[in-house]
């Protein structure tokens, strides 16, 4: 995957096999294949289903991302770092390395990785059963 990040950063990293599948059924039904140079995510065409040829902006894109939450029944306010904490997190869980997870996150610092991880932010019916009243 070539990433376009905020401050004109760019970041190359493999791509997760689900994640390419995904992709390739987006393309597919999107009607995007052979359209190497052109916008990935873009805007609909009002509410055609269609898409258009503009670039879904990042306003955009978190109100879609909301939208979808909200008819999956998730009212907490999610966003594109919700999903990085949630990446970072799991990979961290299933025994990544933190420096490993600061290099796919291409932050600066392990610092700034580590603001992501919520493993403690997890607590387990079984910890909480061992409060005993």
């Amino acid at each position: 995957m070539r990433l376009h990040e905020k401050g004109g950063k760019r970041h190359e990293m493999p791509c997760h096999h689900n994640l390419e599948r995904y992709l390739q059924a987006y393309i597919e039904g999107a009607g995007l294949a052979g359209e190497d140079k052109a916008y990935l995510f873009r805007t609909a065409r009002g509410r055609t289903g269609r898409l258009s040829s503009k670039p879904l902006s990042q306003p955009d894109a978190y109100r879609m991302i909301t939208r979808r939450a909200r008819a999956a029944g998730i009212w907490t306010r999610i966003g594109n770092h919700s999903f990085r904490a949630t990446g970072i997190t799991e990979y961290l869980k299933n025994g990544g390395k933190l420096e490993i997870a600061q290099a796919m996150a291409a932050h600066e610092s392990v610092r700034t990785t580590g603001l992501y991880e919520r493993r403690d932010d997890l607590v387990s019916l079984d910890e909480v059963e061992r409060i005993v009243i």
